[in-house]
């Protein structure tokens, strides 16, 4: 009786209760006698009072923003994976997929699906929305801002920054003086435009260009640092010109605007002096700690907020006030980082591709309609480059930075991204840009932003330097080089110990390299030294304990699979060491329809499944990630099934068939460098019939006698099994222990499978 009182009691509780509604419902129905009650009868079907109701439910404002916000979030994942994979910042595909989104494309060629997801009365609500995410995009900027590095760098860095403002702020306003009677909106004084175009040509986007800086590896390099300080000194300085700029537009001239100026100094002279030393002691309180507790977050966020409301008020914006709150937050980088991380995922991801679908909204490309506004966009381009780039590039030299590396900078402080669509906003808002001036200067920021990686890559092929080609060229010698990938510090601590085995004693003819490649987007500019020297913790103390010398790889990446492929094929590397990853959907049905990596869609995975290149059903034995880089490497790669892995001493071989001779040669290795004992199974009884096989095996066993022994066994005893700390096996062979969910598996400690390209 005990195990129904739990059911009982549901029953007779649903009961009751349901009895006492019932009574009080037929008892409230009386009390309806003498009320003037309006009962709602339908005019048409059931059916039809559904439709009706469902077509008012599809148009009601929270659920068309929802329809919106998925829609945008979709489209921008997608335009942003696609520039990922052509080697551009994702930021590139956000701003199209807002102009895909706007009148200019789902505008043009759907207009009636483009009325019912975007009507005019709901952008309000997406304007606001968006600009939310601004804000807290303008604050995560802030934080990212490394202000000692300011300070103690700032010596060419500020002049070549400051140089990047000024001319290309002067070549705007010279370009406003041909264009402000065609493209100014009528009542517009030409300072206000003027400015908003000499503003617009002089911005330099600070996030893209640190993540460009860091998956191209220069963040350690003299130039890097320069770099990054010269696009912080820009970001400063810019937003302070442009909150001036906003408080001479909106007072009309700068005489009328020397209150909001002097407002806005004030401002920020109590920002620094005052807010700021009180976070310092706020963020003190959380020295050591791993994480935020909700009421320090409470100040942190009440700070930006109000930041962000005086500015509004006193007419400067609040963007930038909350880039000033940011920019004062305790300068501690693992705190930084702890508030970057609540902040981030909901600003970028959600809200921060609602502003770039709003801009999108606004550019109507379809209004350049004409050869000679062409023209004028191209030129805008020019003038925008050649003040920049050329600016920027030539103040370098001039400094005496040799010409790779003032082109270099050139370049990357000529990416405008998602800042300079920020500036152009403001001035739409204010009137001071009309439609027509809009569009070209959204064009002008995709088009700079864009050509910054491939002026990288031809930067960088004119000036490759003989000392890269003898570095290619040594790459090649006779030393047995092995590079081992790793994705958390116990995993290359572990590899190590293998790669060890491998080659312990061949002294000075060997060479091992252990890589680790980040994730950029999970990286922020001021942490990438701490993150660097955390990863390789474990390595370099594991190479001390060895007495091994390693040379230590770090790369920050967007496209980890192509990079860790790419390296491994152009460094003449002749083992590939990895780790065996778990997909999230590994072995479902739905991971395999649907190419499911641990993160995201595989959209390359599902596209070769349905051009017939891929098989829904089949039961790879390898996550996505290792299937791409066996696919894809040309050197030998070694997949290691860990099991609390400690040494090769005892290794177990299984050969199948004739294919899985070459893991002989891994064995053979394994005895010359680590005195290994090796145990082959011969399963289909191949070997005593092939003679080759069997010279090489005797071979091996008359330079390390006692080393080697043959089984024609087809089945081993667990315990034997139990005792062995390696098993050799090929990738044919692996796919069919898993397909015959051989004992093998659970009770092999640990499998190194290696595939023969």
């Amino acid at each position: 009786m005990g195990k129904y009182r739990n059911i009982i009691f549901y029953i007779v509780t649903i009961a009751v209760f349901s009895c006492l509604m019932y009574f009080f419902i037929i008892e409230g129905q009386t009390l309806e006698v003498g009320e003037n009650i309006v009962v709602k009868t339908s005019t048409g079907s059931t059916w039809e009072s559904f439709v009706e109701s469902f077509k008012t439910n599809l148009h009601h404002p929270l659920a068309l923003l929802l329809a919106q916000i998925v829609t945008i979030i979709l489209v921008a994942r997608l335009f942003g994976w696609i520039c990922m994979k052509i080697k551009q910042p994702t930021v590139i595909g956000e701003m199209i997929a807002g102009i895909v989104l706007g009148p200019s494309l789902l505008g043009m060629y759907f207009p009636e699906f483009s009325s019912f997801l975007f009507p005019k009365e709901s952008l309000g609500n997406l304007q606001f929305l968006s600009q939310i995410g601004l804000i807290l995009f303008m604050y995560i900027v802030g934080m990212e801002l490394d202000l000692s590095v300011l300070r103690k760098k700032a010596h060419d860095a500020v002049v070549i920054s400051h140089a990047s403002i000024i001319i290309p702020f002067a070549l705007g306003i010279g370009l406003s003086y041909y264009i402000y009677q065609e493209f100014a909106p009528d009542g517009i004084q030409f300072t206000s435009f003027a400015l908003f175009i000499a503003i617009s040509m002089s911005i330099t986007a600070f996030p893209v260009l640190a993540r460009i800086v860091q998956e191209r590896n220069l963040q350690k390099t003299k130039l890097g640092t320069i770099v990054i300080t010269c696009a912080a000194a820009d970001d400063i300085t810019a937003w302070c010109i442009l909150a001036a700029v906003i408080a001479i537009v909106k007072a009309g001239s700068f005489a009328s605007s020397i209150y909001v100026i002097l407002m806005a100094i004030g401002y920020v002279f109590f920002m620094i002096k005052i807010v700021r030393p009180f976070l310092k002691r706020i963020g003190d309180l959380q020295a050591g700690k791993n994480t935020i507790n909700k009421p320090m977050v409470a100040i942190f966020f009440l700070t930006l907020i109000l930041s962000a409301y005086v500015t509004e008020v006193i007419g400067i914006h609040a963007l930038f006030g909350a880039f000033m709150a940011g920019a004062i937050m305790p300068e501690n980088a693992k705190f930084r980082t702890l508030f970057i991380d609540k902040v981030e995922d909901v600003a970028l991801v959600l809200l921060l591709p609602l502003f770039f679908v709003f801009t999108g909204l606004r550019t109507q490309i379809g209004l350049l309609n004409d050869g000679h506004l062409w023209m004028t966009a191209g030129f805008i381009i020019l003038i925008a480059t050649a003040g920049k780039f050329a600016g920027s590039a030539l103040t370098a030299k001039f400094l005496g930075i040799n010409w790779k590396e003032s082109l270099t900078i050139g370049a990357l402080m000529n990416t405008r991204g998602l800042m300079e669509l920020i500036v152009l906003n403001i001035g739409y808002d204010l009137g001071v840009l009309g439609p027509e001036i809009f569009a070209m200067l959204v064009i002008m920021a995709l088009f700079t932003t864009f050509m910054t990686g491939p002026a990288l890559d031809f930067i960088n092929y004119i000036f490759k330097s003989k000392k890269e080609e003898d570095t290619i060229q040594d790459h090649s010698g006779s030393k047995y080089r092995v590079l081992l990938s790793f994705d958390n510090p116990e995993s290359g601590s572990t590899l190590l110990k293998l790669a060890h085995d491998f080659t312990n004693k061949m002294n000075g003819n060997k060479s091992i390299t252990a890589m680790n490649i980040a994730p950029v987007d999970e990286m922020h500019a001021y942490e990438i030294n701490e993150y660097e020297n955390e990863q390789f913790k474990n390595v370099i103390e594991t190479s001390h304990d060895l007495q091994l010398e390693v040379t230590t790889l770090f790369k920050a990446s967007t496209d980890i699979e192509n990079d860790l492929t790419n390296i491994s094929n152009k460094g003449n590397y002749d083992l590939l060491l990895i780790m065996l990853g778990k997909s999230m959907y590994e072995g479902s049905l739905l991971g395999r329809l649907l190419g499911f990596t641990t993160k995201i869609i595989n959209p390359e995975k599902l596209l070769n499944t349905v051009k017939g290149k891929g098989y829904i059903f089949n039961n790879s034995p390898f996550d996505d990630f290792t299937l791409q880089i066996l696919d894809k490497t040309n050197i030998p790669v070694g997949v290691l099934v860990e099991k609390d892995f400690k040494s090769a001493d005892k290794v177990f071989v299984p050969i199948f068939n004739l294919s899985d001779f070459y893991l002989l040669e891994y064995a053979k290795r394994l005895i010359n460098n680590n005195n290994s004992q090796i145990i082959i199974l011969d399963v289909a009884g191949q070997i005593r019939n092939n003679i080759e096989v069997k010279e090489l095996i005797r071979s091996i066993e008359q330079v390390a006698p006692n080393h080697i022994t043959l089984y024609n066994e087809k089945k081993i005893e667990k315990e034997f099994l139990n005792s062995q700390d390696l098993m050799l096996i090929s990738s044919k062979s692996w796919k069919g222990l898993i397909d015959t969910k051989s004992i093998w598996l659970s009770d092999i400690p640990s499998a190194l499978i290696i595939s023969n390209p």
